[in-house]
């Protein structure tokens, strides 16, 4: 039975609190580490229009071509310390979602990221989410670590 679940995360990266706000709004770079492992993001299927009231949309797919759609508009954005972005259940894997991501600047170029999700599914699918979020969040944190710094402040 699909009921309201909770999910929240908490990273630490070595990046400025500006650094990982870009990497969560600026397309091209979102589209090199979301997803789960094994899975892609096609940077042209990356929607976003980082505003409230904005679109965020984008495809994932795995290698045996199953596609994932994810569909959100923005809440809120206060940059660069929040994003709350709303998922209706008609254009996503489930019931309706709504993610708040949190960025506190810890000095000396460190920033933690808080991440929750009230999400309407069920219990399976619920801790199906959040091995695929915390993929994604480790995903960031190496992309993070490996991008060079140019591209980063480009």
């Amino acid at each position: 039975m699909a009921e309201r679940r909770e999910l929240t995360m908490t990273r630490r990266y070595d990046a400025a609190r500006e650094e990982v706000w870009a990497a969560w709004t600026e397309p091209a770079r979102l589209a090199k580490w979301w997803g789960k492992r094994g899975w892609h993001v096609d940077p042209a299927t990356v929607e976003m229009d980082v505003r409230p009231g904005g679109r965020f949309a984008l495809t994932s797919e795995d290698a045996r071509g199953t596609r994932m759609s994810q569909v959100a508009v923005y809440r809120e954005v206060v940059e660069p310390e929040r994003l709350v972005l709303d998922e209706p259940a008609g254009d996503n894997w489930h019931g309706g979602a709504v993610t708040t991501v949190t960025f506190t600047d810890l000095g000396d170029g460190r920033t933690r990221m808080d991440f929750h999700a009230s999400i309407a599914t069920t219990e399976e699918m619920a801790q199906t989410a959040a091995g695929g979020i915390a993929d994604t969040l480790d995903r960031l944190g190496e992309h993070l670590t490996t991008e060079p710094t140019e591209e980063r402040s480009a």
